[in-house]
């Protein structure tokens, strides 16, 4: 397949990403609105770190998760089917093991953490325990379709990824609203029905791919080199993921022992706005992704780098579209989505938007990492830096600091991972640190001092109100495209873009 053909393929998929992106992150946050006044912000904070504990005892599956799609991606670009067959059958193998390992680890430790390490209410230990045992059914299920999600990734048919994830949040909105008409345990029921949603889209994946793909038609394989292959690379993502979730839940956890449930509620509301906006970036970096794998599995590195350069550039770009009007006016926006607004929302959300920001740039640097297959140093340096996080943050926490104190210690963290990364991938795929510099960091400052001026200059000058809110989501965009167009872009950008331009008025 030629380079135009591949550049077609992820703009195709790009736009199919980010019409089921537009659609569920509408759903998804009408979703939390109504599921935390429903349920309360106590349940709901119940909901966020009982739910954490599951998703914190799971790091190891998403370690295998990530060495599954970089092995299955690699071996379709390099079109050894016996090969993929091979890897897919093992991977299905090493997933149904760490699904029992899981379930082992949450009913003893995990179990263990709830009932004694968590600040909850006595009377919801109960819908505590409950959540908690469905939350490990819900993630289990998720365990074992690992490998089929991942065939339909690397084969790049996100038209399917797409409907499924609409699918799965049109469900979950139908439970949010049955919640209101149903007399029960309101947080027990909600437990429950997440994991019915839960079985049924990861049914259809495998149904589809099995359906779709001949190497899922899954045969017992056994090989003991390639389990020890993939059980090496998962090792040392091991420990980046062990890292990665600590780093976010284990916060939400700390947040808990220290200030309670309501905290979590805070700290659950800011995850649901980055995980809606976060969308706008992993849409692109899914669309992008295997043909990172792909092309350095073909060793066409010009071709790589220029991906790795264009993804984290534009991938920054538009996150800072989103983010920039709802840092502005984080508070305002949270009282018209919101009915109830615990404490420490607004900083909250403010600070997890800055990171993710930071973050946007790193994601194809991470691909081409899992690209080259040498993670080692890779996994070792970043992992222990994001697992820092935990301990200066309980230090501080420790010594009386607010709570927003662990937001700002991962951003410093997040930043130094980032210039780590750089230094460590540039020799493994032979990437210039100086080009990398020039092409996407000298690039995105420059357009975000400039996109800034306008929006801020009216922030500072028209009162709080919707009417400001409006204006500055305007003139935000107008801003941004304005930066972008005139210094974010090089000149093949540019003049792309006016010939994609010329050719739109032509038709018309």
């Amino acid at each position: 397949m030629s380079i135009n053909q591949n550049n077609k393929r992820i703009a195709k998929n790009t736009v199919l990403l980010y019409v089921r992106m537009m659609f569920i992150m509408g759903i998804s946050l009408y979703t939390s609105r109504i599921i935390l006044n429903t349920l309360g912000i106590e349940d709901f904070g119940i909901y966020n770190v009982v739910g954490g504990i599951v998703i914190m005892l799971g790091f190891f599956n998403n370690s295998m998760s990530s060495a599954t799609q970089r092995f299955l991606s690699f071996e379709l670009g390099k079109k050894d089917f016996p090969q993929l067959v091979r890897v897919f059958n093992m991977s299905v193998n090493i997933h149904i093991i760490i699904g029992i390992g899981i379930l082992i680890l949450a009913e003893t430790i995990g179990l263990w953490m709830v009932n004694t390490q968590l600040t909850i209410p006595e009377n919801r230990m109960s819908a505590a325990n409950w959540v908690f045992q469905f939350s490990i059914f819900s993630f289990m299920v998720s365990v074992f379709s690992v490998p089929y999600n991942a065939i339909i990734i690397a084969h790049e048919r996100m038209s399917v990824y797409a409907w499924l994830s609409i699918l799965e949040v049109s469900l979950k909105l139908l439970i949010v609203l049955m919640l209101q008409w149903i007399d029960f345990d309101k947080l027990e029921l909600y437990a429950v029905l997440i994991f019915v949603v839960s079985v049924i889209i990861r049914l259809i994946y495998i149904i589809y791919a099995n359906r779709n793909f001949t190497e899922t038609k899954y045969i017992f394989f056994w090989d003991k080199s390639l389990f020890k292959i993939l059980m090496e690379y998962a090792g040392w993502n091991l420990w980046g993921s062990a890292a990665y979730v600590l780093f976010g839940q284990g916060i939400n956890i700390l947040l808990n022992i220290f200030f309670g449930p309501i905290l979590n509620a805070a700290s659950g509301i800011a995850n649901q706005v980055k995980s809606a906006v976060n969308g706008f970036v992993s849409n692109f970096q899914m669309a992008m992704n295997p043909q990172i794998i792909k092309s350095y599995a073909r060793n066409d590195l010009k071709y790589m780098h220029g991906l790795i350069f264009q993804g984290a550039k534009f991938s920054f770009f538009l996150l800072f579209a989103v983010t920039l009007p709802i840092l502005l006016e984080t508070e305002t926006i949270l009282k018209l989505w919101l009915k109830i607004i615990p404490d420490y929302t607004v900083i909250f959300t403010q600070l997890i938007l800055t990171n993710i920001l930071i973050n946007s740039i790193s994601g194809p640097l991470m691909t081409a990492a899992q690209a080259s297959g040498k993670i080692r140093l890779y996994q070792g340096v970043v992992g222990g830096l994001l697992l820092l996080n935990l301990p200066i943050s309980y230090l501080f926490l420790k010594l009386g600091y607010s709570p927003q104190i662990t937001f700002y210690i991962g951003i410093l963290i997040s930043i130094i991972a980032l210039f780590s990364r750089l230094i460590i991938i540039s020799p493994l795929v032979k990437l210039s640190i100086v080009d990398y510099l020039r092409n996407v960091v000298f690039r995105i400052i420059p357009v975000s001092l400039l996109a800034l001026i306008l929006p801020i200059m009216i922030r500072w000058f028209l009162p709080q109100d919707i009417y400001r809110l409006i204006i500055i989501c305007f003139t935000s965009i107008i801003s941004i495209i304005f930066a972008i167009y005139s210094i974010g872009l090089d000149l093949k950008e540019k003049i792309f873009i006016q010939e994609k331009i010329k050719k739109i008025l032509v038709k018309k």
